[in-house]
């Protein structure tokens, strides 16, 4: 932690702390200035002007001159209990929280012992009382199948006309198989698509959405979708897709009955995929820009026809050798290149999950992606000093053009071998501005920093500006990605403690 020094504004505060926290009043000491002046601020305080103390408080609370739907856009970005709050900071806010555009979530409800009940009853009682339209609502996904009644009775209230987010969030019980609970799941009620015409963003789980419920469905003003364990025919995703001309953002998280997912979207720009689907085919998708697998199937093949703006890719691991990704004539089989006839140049950052750090097989991935600019490595088996490494590649290093920048190296333990893999990117990589290493906890200590700095060699780096940090491990992956909002992230695998 970098600690900077208060400077003269700590002073300031310092003196400036009693007069705000209004303990003892300073003492005053009057001048002949302020003698003279006492007569006349006497006089004009004798007869103060009807409402002036009003008047004045107003002109200090500059945010309650906004106009009333101004107020309301502000009072619903905040959470629900945060919101009817307001109502007691003055008469002015009084009304505007039931007015303003309701923003609902289940989670951020108080709720007694009796939690289930409690809460849904809150819920009812919030609706009925608000007076404005709707902007936000967040419920658990299991009420879809065991609270429906309830449920279509609030989506149908007045109160969320107008409604621009909707999530139904899937939390899978620990040890359950979500093709089981899918298998066993029911349509949800019609009035989950009634607003169709204003929603933003939209998650649907748990649920069966059959092909009549959905043949005709548009959503003009959609950015955002995730479909999370449900029941869905290929051709209901494709018309789901297709009628939605603005989509940005596509969480597809254990879709059953599909065995082949296709992707032909001009607005696309992030896909995240966690399926047991044989097939994802992007056929053309010209804006595409993140492409995710948050959980791939053993022997899945994701098949890249058309996406020229591709610039983020992974977490591809290495254990799945029967999974292919193909880009062209490009097979990559695993992580080993199984024929590398096209490059992919708009590729900049690419995560990856190892057995062992491999030097071979990101020099592969690297011919393959040759403006790589950020690599993620996570070393999955555990550290051994073995050295698997067979220079097969060594002839290519002074021609091999490194355009890394930063390299994050995630399960970091110190091993010989896993020096030797990063030592060998610190002396070539000339581009290279950061090596960021993630530690366990016991490591992250200076004797351990200083040992790392010699055995990678860093006096003797490619680069003069690059640097060595560490960090203790979060354990962030993108397999805990589980809202649609964290596709829109520039960079997704990136540490956000």
């Amino acid at each position: 932690m970098e600690m900077e020094s208060a400077g003269p504004s700590a002073k300031r505060e310092q003196l400036a702390a009693p007069a705000i926290h209004g303990n003892a009043p300073l003492p005053v000491v009057p001048t002949a200035e302020a003698i003279d002046l006492e007569p006349a601020v006497a006089e004009r305080s004798e007869e103060p002007s009807p409402g002036a103390e009003q008047d004045e408080e107003e002109s200090l609370d500059h945010i309650s001159r906004l106009p009333d739907h101004v107020l309301g856009e502000v009072i619903s970005l905040l959470t629900i209990m945060e919101g009817s709050r307001t109502q007691i900071l003055a008469s002015r806010w009084r009304h505007l929280w039931r007015a303003a555009p309701l923003n609902l979530d289940f989670c951020g409800l108080p709720a007694s012992n009796n939690m289930l009940p409690s809460r849904c009853a809150l819920v009812s009682a919030i609706i009925a009382a608000h007076q404005g339209s709707g902007r936000r609502l967040c419920l658990p996904a299991r009420h879809l199948q065991c609270r429906a009644d309830a449920v279509d009775a609030w989506l149908r209230s007045h109160a969320l006309d107008n409604l621009q987010e909707l999530e139904f969030y899937f939390c899978c019980a620990k040890h359950c198989d979500p093709e089981l609970v899918i298998e066993a799941l029911l349509p949800p009620p019609a009035s989950i698509f009634r607003f169709s015409s204003t929603l933003r963003a939209a998650t649907i789980s748990n649920c069966y959405l059959v092909d009549d419920m959905v043949e005709t469905l548009r959503f003009p003003h959609l950015r955002k979708l995730a479909l999370m364990c449900v029941k869905i025919s290929e051709v209901s995703l494709h018309n789901i897709i297709s009628g939605c001309p603005g989509l940005e953002c596509l969480l597809l998280s254990t879709i059953s009955s599909i065995r082949c997912h296709r992707i032909n979207s001009t607005t696309l720009r992030s896909i995240g995929i966690r399926s047991s689907s044989e097939q994802l085919i992007i056929e053309d998708a010209p804006m595409l820009e993140r492409l995710l697998y948050l959980e791939m199937n053993m022997q899945m093949q994701i098949l890249v026809i058309s996406a020229p703006k591709l610039e983020t890719l992974g977490c591809i691991p290495e254990k799945y050798t029967d999974s292919k990704i193909v880009f062209g004539s490009t097979v990559i089989q695993g992580l080993r290149i199984d024929s590398l006839a096209t490059v992919v140049r708009t590729v900049k950052i690419l995560s990856i999950h190892m057995l062992f750090f491999d030097q071979d097989m990101v020099i592969d991935l690297m011919r393959c992606f040759p403006c790589l600019e950020k690599l993620y490595a996570k070393e999955k088996s555990w550290p051994w000093d073995g050295n698997p490494w067979h220079r097969k590649n060594w002839d290519l290093l002074t021609s091999l053009d490194f355009r890394l920048k930063t390299i994050v190296l995630r399960c970091y333990h110190g091993t010989r071998l896993q020096a030797h893999f990063a030592t060998f990117f610190v002396q070539n990589a000339r581009m290279l501005e950061s090596m960021i290493l993630e530690v366990e906890s016991c490591d992250y200590n200076g004797d351990f920093f200083e040992k790392q700095h010699e055995m990678l060699q860093m006096e003797n780096r490619a680069s003069r500006g690059a640097r060595l940090s560490f960090t203790t491990g979060c354990h962030h992956d993108v397999s805990g990605i589980m809202h649609v909002d964290d596709l829109d992230l520039a960079d997704p695998f990136a540490c956000r403690c």
